[in-house]
């Protein structure tokens, strides 16, 4: 993980400090903070996220991209936990309903895996699609928010008992 003085700006899933410094580097400076202490609170939320325990993170982000990058990664923290969206469906939240392509370049281009759940996006045929971080992750993922959420469940989808 890295943050600047603002927020988290980067989290690697696979390749350590030395992939970060390299994606994030043409991207934005960031702070590697030696200290470890310095992303303790995030470390801790994605602890208790992967045992199933929570459901959301409370953090601040320094998240920097485009303009339609920044819409589709906060579109993305709305998709509740252990829910899907088709790339299809964010692309016509943000108004761009031909734009389900984009959705998943700026997915790929997400700085803070988990956390940015970009892991909820899949095809709308249901299959999986793609992920940075690789596909055993995201499947990995998802299945451990079905666990503790019930199941799966698309948009379309309602809830059970709500």
């Amino acid at each position: 993980m890295c943050s600047s003085q603002k927020g988290v700006c980067g989290i690697s899933l696979r390749g350590g400090k030395e992939a970060l410094e390299r994606d994030l580097g043409s991207r934005r400076a960031c702070d590697f903070r030696t200290d470890p202490e310095a992303n303790r609170e995030l470390m801790e939320q994605i602890q208790e996220y992967l045992t199933g325990g929570r459901k959301g993170f409370r953090v601040e982000l320094d998240l920097w991209g485009t303009a339609f990058q920044i819409g589709v990664w906060g579109n993305l923290r709305e998709i509740p936990y252990g829910e899907t969206r088709s790339y299809g469906q964010v692309a016509s939240s943000l108004g761009s309903p031909g734009a389900a392509r984009a959705v998943g370049r700026a997915a790929g281009r997400n700085p803070v895996p988990i956390v940015v759940p970009c892991h909820r996006l899949i095809r709308g045929d249901g299959s999986l699609g793609g992920f940075g971080c690789g596909l055993d992750i995201k499947g990995f993922l998802l299945a451990l928010e079905a666990r503790a959420s019930g199941g799966p469940r698309s948009k379309s989808q309602k809830r059970r008992g709500s």
